[in-house]
C-alpha cells in the first residue's frame, strides 16, 4: 500500500470515528450535550440535526463512489468544524475548546487532499468548439 494510500485512511478513520461518536453523542442528547448546546446559545433540537448530519457525513465519505456525495460531506464537516471552533471562542472558552475542533478540521482537510482519484469529483471538461461557437453567436 502506498504511503499517501496509509495516510488518507489513518486521517479518514480518524474523522469518522470522530463523526460516527459525535454523532451518536448528539442524538443521545445526554446531559452534557445539552448543557453544552445551551452554554453556546444554540437550542437543544440542533442535536438532532448536527447528529443525523454527522452520520450521514461520516458514512458517505468512506462509501465507494458518490464522489460529489462525498464533496458536500467534506465541506459540511467544515461548516460544523469551524461553527464549533468560533462558537467556543466566541463565548470565551478555554482554548482546547477550540483547538480541538481545528485539530479534526485538519484530520478532515487532509482526507480530502490525500482521497485516491477513484473518490474524487472529475474536473469540468472545457467546453467544446459548438458550445464556444453558440455562446459567440448569442452574444453579438
Amino acid at each position: 500500500m502506498k504511503r499517501r494510500s496509509v495516510w488518507y485512511w489513518i486521517s479518514t478513520g480518524l474523522v469518522v470515528f470522530a463523526f460516527v461518536f459525535g454523532g451518536i453523542a448528539d442524538l443521545g442528547r445526554g446531559p452534557d450535550m445539552v448543557a453544552a448546546m445551551q452554554h453556546l446559545g444554540y437550542p437543544e433540537y440542533l442535536l438532532v440535526v448536527l447528529g443525523v448530519w454527522k452520520l450521514l457525513g461520516a458514512a458517505a465519505i468512506v462509501a465507494p463512489g458518490v464522489p460529489r456525495l462525498k464533496e458536500w460531506a467534506y465541506a459540511g464537516m467544515m461548516f460544523d468544524l469551524t461553527g464549533a471552533a468560533v462558537s467556543h471562542a466566541a463565548v470565551g472558552d478555554p482554548a482546547a475548546n477550540v483547538i480541538v475542533p481545528l485539530v479534526l478540521l485538519g484530520l478532515v482537510a487532509a482526507s480530502w487532499v490525500l482521497r485516491p482519484e477513484s473518490r474524487r469529483l472529475a474536473t469540468a471538461a472545457a467546453p467544446s468548439e459548438s458550445v464556444r461557437g453558440r455562446r459567440e453567436a448569442l452574444a453579438t
